[in-house]
C-alpha cells in the first residue's frame, strides 16, 4: 500500500467516521467557547486567568483528559524508536517517565499550589527573581516550541494524500491555528477530552486485532531480533539512561504546571497524574507491541510511517476511519497545547509587562512560534527523536537541577546563582554537541549538568572574591 494512496483505500464508512470524528472536536471547541461567554464580564486579571488557566476551574475529569492527550503528539517518534528497537521504547519513552510524573504527584504538586502562578517561568520568578524568570521564559519557550508535533502532523498528511513534507506542515498548523487562536485554554481543553477518548481507544484496537490475527509475544519472538526484548535495545547503557534525566524534565515541563495551576484544587491535579499515569503505562503498551507488530509483519516499510501503515493493512472498514482519526487526535492534542503555552510564554513571560493583558499580544505569540516551529522542523529534516533530544538535554540539564534544588532547600539559591548556572550548562551543552573532543564519548547532557552544577557552587565564591 503506498503512502500517497492511503485515502483511496477508505470506504465510505471509514470516511463517515473520520469526518463524525472531527466535527465532534470542532463542536467541542463551541461549547468550551459558549461556556466562557457564560462567565460574563471579567476584569482584566480574571479575563488572563479564564484565557491562561481556564479561570482555575479544570475538573478531575478535564484534567485526566487533557494531561493524558497533551503528551502523546509525537506518537510517530515513540512509534518509530519502537519500530527499530522493540521494548526499548518502552523502557525510554515509557517506564523513566512514570517515575518523574510520580515525582511530580507527590512532591511537586504541594510545593507550587501555594505560590497560585500562572506560568512556569512565574513561578521560578517568584522562586528565586526576575531574571530567572526571564531566562527560564527563554528555556521555556523552546521547551514548548512544538516542533516534534509538527513534523507528526506533516508525516500524517503526508501518509494520507501524499506530497511534500513542507505543504503538508504548513497546511497541518494553520489548520490547528484556526481554533487554537479562538478558544483560549477552554478550547484546547475540551478538545483534548474528545481526542484523549479517540486516541486511546485507537491504539487499543491496533493491538487487540493484531494478536487476534498473528497471535501472542511468540509470533514476535519468531520475527524480531533477540535485541527488541532487552532494556537497552542494543544501545549503551549510558544512551538508555540518558532518557532517563531528559524524563525528569517532566518536572520543568510547562504543560504539566500549567495543567496543575489551573486544576480545581492540589487534589484534582495530584489525583489526576496518577490516574493519568495508570492510562499512560497502558497507552504505552499499545503502541509499542502494535510498532513491534508493524516491524514484525513489514520489515521493509518506513520506520516514521510503519505504524500508521501496518494499522491500515489489518483493521476492517469503519474502524480504520475510527483509528485514523485517534492518530490524528493524538498529534493534535499535543500540538494545540504547545502553540497555545508556547505564546503564552511570548506574551505573558517574555515580552514587556506592559503587554501581558493584551490578547493581541498573545495571538501574535502563537502565531509567530508556528512560523518559527514549521522552519525548525523542516531543518531537522523530519527527525523526531532528534528533536525531542536536543531540545531535551537543555531543559534538562541546565534548568532541572536549581529548580528541583529550591524545591528541597528553598532560598538558597538566588537570582543570579541561578542565571549563571543555567547559562554555564547552556554553554556547555552547545559545545559539546558541536564540537566534542576526539577520544570522549560522553553524551553532552551529562557534561551539561557538570557545567550547571559547577556553576550553582562557583557562583558564591566569585560573589564572595569580589567582595573583597
Amino acid at each position: 500500500m503506498k503512502a500517497k494512496l492511503l485515502i483511496d483505500s477508505f470506504s465510505t464508512l471509514d470516511l463517515v467516521v473520520f469526518f463524525i470524528i472531527l466535527i465532534a472536536t470542532f463542536i467541542s471547541v463551541l461549547y468550551g467557547n459558549k461556556l466562557k461567554k457564560n462567565r460574563g464580564e471579567l476584569s482584566e486579571k480574571e479575563s488572563l486567568i479564564e484565557l491562561l488557566l481556564m479561570g482555575r476551574r479544570l475538573t478531575l475529569p478535564l484534567f485526566i483528559g487533557t494531561l493524558v492527550a497533551t503528551w502523546y503528539g509525537g506518537i510517530f517518534g515513540v512509534t518509530q524508536i519502537a519500530f527499530e528497537k522493540g521494548l526499548y521504547n518502552f523502557v525510554t519513552q515509557g517506564l523513566f517517565w512514570y517515575i518523574a510524573y510520580l515525582i511530580f504527584a507527590f512532591f511537586i504538586v504541594d510545593k507550587v499550589s501555594s505560590f497560585k502562578a500562572l506560568t512556569l517561568p512565574d513561578l521560578i520568578s517568584r522562586l528565586f527573581g526576575p531574571k530567572a524568570g526571564k531566562l527560564s521564559g527563554v528555556f521555556n519557550f523552546f521547551n514548548v516550541l512544538p516542533i516534534a508535533y509538527v513534523i507528526s502532523l506533516g508525516l500524517f498528511l503526508q501518509v494520507l494524500f501524499g506530497g511534500e513534507l513542507l505543504p503538508m506542515m504548513v497546511l497541518g498548523v494553520f489548520i490547528v491555528l484556526l481554533y487554537s487562536l479562538w478558544g483560549g485554554m477552554r478550547a484546547v481543553v475540551f478538545s483534548d477530552f474528545i481526542q484523549f477518548f479517540v486516541m486511546c481507544s485507537g491504539v487499543f484496537f491496533i493491538l487487540v486485532f493484531s494478536i487476534f490475527k498473528f497471535g501472542g509475544i511468540s509470533f514476535l519472538q519468531e520475527k524480531l531480533p533477540e535485541s527488541y526484548f532487552t532494556v537497552t535495545g542494543g544501545e549503551t547503557w549510558a544512551t538508555t539512561l540518558v532518557w532517563g534525566f531528559i524524563a525528569l524534565s517532566t518536572l520543568v515541563d510547562p504543560n504539566f504546571y500549567q495543567r496543575c495551576f489551573a486544576a480545581e484544587s492540589k487534589k484534582v491535579a495530584k489525583k489526576g497524574i496518577l490516574i493519568s499515569t495508570l492510562i499512560w503505562f497502558c497507552f504505552d503498551i499499545c503502541t509499542t507491541l502494535g510498532a513491534m507488530y508493524a516491524r514484525a509483519v513489514m520489515p521493509e516499510a518506513d520506520s516514521g510511517q510503519a505504524y500508521v501503515l501496518y494499522a491500515m493493512s489489518i483493521l476492517p472498514d469503519g474502524l480504520k476511519g475510527f483509528v485514523l482519526a485517534g492518530i490524528l487526535a493524538t498529534i493534535l492534542s499535543t500540538l494545540d497545547s504547545y502553540l497555545f503555552l508556547a505564546g503564552t510564554t511570548v506574551s505573558f513571560d517574555l515580552l514587556p509587562e506592559r503587554f501581558r493583558h493584551k490578547k493581541w499580544a498573545h495571538y501574535f505569540g502563537v502565531v509567530g512560534v508556528s512560523i518559527l516551529a514549521i522552519v525548525l522542523a523542516y531543518f531537522f529534516k523530519g527527525n523526531i527523536k532528534a528533536v525531542w533530544k536536543t531540545l531535551g538535554s537543555y531543559s534538562a540539564a541546565c534548568l532541572l537541577l536549581p529548580v528541583l534544588y529550591a524545591y528541597i532547600f528553598p532560598g538558597k539559591i538566588k537570582d543570579g546563582q541561578f542565571v549563571f548556572g543555567c547559562l554555564l550548562g547552556v554553554l556547555m551543552v552547545t559545545y559539546w554537541r558541536n564540537w566534542p573532543p576526539e577520544g570522549f564519548h560522553i553524551d553532552e547532557f551529562y557534561m551539561g549538568i557538570l557545567a550547571t552544577s559547577l556553576g550553582l557552587i562557583v557562583y558564591p565564591l566569585i560573589r564572595r572574591d569580589k567582595a573583597h
